[in-house]
């Protein structure tokens, strides 16, 4: 990771695929590929006019159809390609995919208690936390390296994905992970380049980031 001597250093945004109907339903979709609704295009639409603002560098996204179409608005608008990448899928929930959040209690309810408490659970039989962040973080990493000084990548993915990579690339042990909160649907996190690593500027926002005065004086 370069440094941020006399900048501010590279800039990640994590940006969370817009509505679907499964999203509607609060339908576990997993790695279930789950088309936008009107409304989640409409939604990527106004997201992407204000993350092309921010110029970004590059675009990397999740291959499972909501996130391809996230994606698209911002490329459109950007002219940049996307590298599209199976390892920043959502968590598969083996199971637990295609269940509403009460079909999972009622059905799974002592193994969605323990992942509550942030124990390592295979929801469903599928992946542990662990295991998504193993498979997406150095996807991200990887293509921050080729990133210019203070240059910005935006992460197209799904929210279980997003939150378990910001937990590794903070250094978070991985029972924390849960108080990072989910993000909406088409809402963003954005991580900055510090002089001890990555570090959480924004979380869940659907506003541009404003700069931060007297943090740290």
């Amino acid at each position: 990771m370069n440094g941020t001597k006399g900048g501010r250093g590279r800039r990640l945004v994590l940006w969370r695929h817009g509505q679907t109907a499964w999203n509607l339903e609060r339908r576990f979709q997993g790695s279930t590929d789950i088309e936008l609704t009107d409304t989640g295009v409409a939604q990527a639409r106004r997201a992407a006019r204000l993350l092309a603002a921010l110029r970004p560098d590059a675009i990397i996204a999740s291959d499972l159809s909501r996130a391809m179409a996230t994606a698209g608005e911002l490329a459109a608008l950007t002219r940049l390609d996307v590298t599209y990448d199976a390892g920043l899928r959502e968590t598969y929930a083996g199971a637990w995919q295609g269940l509403t959040h009460d079909e999972i209690l009622a059905q799974f309810g002592a193994e969605y208690t323990a992942w509550k408490r942030g124990e390592p659970v295979r929801r469903g039989g599928g992946e542990l936390e662990t295991e998504v962040a193993d498979r997406a973080a150095p996807i991200v990493l990887r293509h921050a390296d080729k990133l210019p000084d203070e240059g910005t990548l935006v992460v197209v993915s799904h929210g279980g994905t997003i939150r378990t990579t910001i937990g590794r690339l903070l250094g978070l042990e991985s029972h924390h992970w849960e108080g990072l909160g989910g993000l909406s649907n088409c809402c963003w996190s954005v991580l900055g380049e510090g002089a001890r690593g990555w570090r959480l500027l924004e979380h869940n926002a659907g506003t541009l980031p404003e700069p931060v005065l007297g943090d740290d004086d």
